[in-house]
């Protein structure tokens, strides 16, 4: 094989490789919490449950990793270590997410976070490519043609670094800058639970169990022995043997303390509903409970509706209105749902016609103490611009402007004396 080929191929890998590290680390790095709450769901589905709380540092140095080999390995920067990483990665992850395909634990990596959903079939194949080109870059990575000089290689890895914990931070806190989740600002929700009358439906297998002389054993629903007296019904199960359609939207479902689903009657209500989100009241933030209140008080001056929808217990419930002075009524909801909804505990989310208004999170909610102005006639009962491409094109400013002044450094100074070391050798 000729050393262009073996060229050729060291940088379409380099490429691939690096860019995959890049999008998963970032999608990731963009909403944190959605990376958090997959970790636990791993711990979860091993049975490691008392390492919950790992979850938010291993997240981090998920993010930061993943990203920071990305980067580096596009740039050509410490090409040995960084190529030693993401083999160890794709030596690792390439058998787990196997595991993940036979046994499915879970029902889906979450490799990519919300941004691009696999099944677990798709994740493994996804890792065989990428794993032979870690191999090769690997094998290969003097190969890898670097764009900045060795100087310049540590500065490289604390700005990409210090971008990438940033932009995280910022999310952690705040909601994420880039909002692939179906709960997005402008969704209109009923849309987005519909499914359609031609859309492929679920297949199930049921066994039935009978015991007979302390033998058990299944049968079909077409063989059970129902005419045979000898043999004892024990149990049954169901598994799904094929997934059919599932809409984008399919557990949001509110219901009030007595009982009553009040579903519909939030998604069509013509006018604003305020929902206080807080999965957990027991972990949710308690700082701006003032502020709740006033939001609340506001509701009721306008006739908003104004619910509070939590996962928690009756007991926890109460000991959250006696600790804030709460008076607006809580309903129930499936705790999943409730963190996809919006990743801040407490967060808020505003409704008109089934469609996401707004959306604030713990740290940002709306100021209404003093307002005499109802939502129609002010800018916070209106849909915000969807920023996304603003916000890419900022967050990649961000990360390249620093990057391209460095580069011109290099050029300007380091290359210059790396030429006049290498003349004044020669010349020797």
């Amino acid at each position: 094989m000729g050393l262009t080929f073996k060229k050729i191929i060291v940088e379409i890998s380099r490429i691939i490789l690096g860019a995959v590290f890049v999008f998963s680390g970032f999608v990731k790095a963009v909403d944190p919490w959605g990376s958090i709450y997959k970790i636990r769901e791993y711990l979860e589905a091993f049975d490691l449950s008392f390492w919950d709380f790992m979850a938010l540092p291993f997240a981090y140095i998920q993010i930061a990793v993943e990203f920071g080999i990305g980067v580096c390995i596009l740039l050509g920067v410490y090409r040995r270590t960084n190529t030693i990483l993401a083999l160890i990665i794709m030596i690792i992850m390439t058998p787990l997410t196997l595991y993940l395909a036979i046994k499915n634990p879970v029902t889906d990596c979450g490799c990519f976070g919300d941004a691009l959903v696999l099944t677990n079939w798709q994740t493994f194949f996804k890792n065989l490519p990428l794993l032979l080109m870690a191999i090769c870059l690997f094998m290969r990575y003097k190969l890898i043609t670097p764009l900045f000089t060795k100087k310049c290689d540590s500065l490289i890895v604390f700005w990409v670094y210090v971008f990438i914990s940033g932009v995280a931070l910022y999310c952690f806190f705040y909601l994420p800058v880039l909002d692939f989740r179906p709960y997005k600002v402008g969704a209109h929700l009923p849309a987005l639970m519909e499914i359609p009358e031609d859309a492929e439906q679920p297949v199930f297998d049921t066994k039935l169990i009978y015991s007979k002389n302390g033998v058990h054993r299944e049968f079909t629903i077409n063989d059970y022995p129902k005419d045979d007296s000898t043999w004892v019904f024990v149990n049954s199960k169901t598994v799904t043997v094929k997934k059919g359609y599932e809409p984008p939207i399919h557990d949001f479902s509110i219901t009030m303390g007595e009982g009553d689903d009040i579903t519909d009657d939030v998604l069509t209500d013509s006018n604003y509903t305020f929902l206080l989100i807080a999965h957990k009241l027991e972990k949710a933030a308690d700082n701006n409970v003032e502020k709740i209140n006033d939001i609340y008080d506001y509701s009721k001056k306008f006739g908003y509706k104004f619910y509070a929808l939590t996962s928690s217990l009756p007991i926890e419930v109460k000991e959250w209105t006696k600790n804030t002075g709460a008076e607006y009524p809580f309903c129930t909801m499936d705790d999943i749902a409730l963190k996809t909804i919006i990743r801040s505990n407490p967060g808020l989310l505003l409704l008109k016609n089934g469609t996401v208004i707004n959306k604030w999170p713990n740290m940002a909610l709306p100021n209404l103490s003093e307002s005499d102005t109802s939502l129609d006639d002010s800018d916070t009962g209106k849909i915000p611009e969807n920023h996304n491409v603003r916000n890419m094109i900022v967050i990649s400013l961000i990360l390249v402007i620093p990057l391209l002044i460095l580069f011109l450094f290099d050029c300007l100074v380091y290359r210059k004396q790396n030429k006049h070391r290498k003349r004044r050798i020669r010349t020797k």
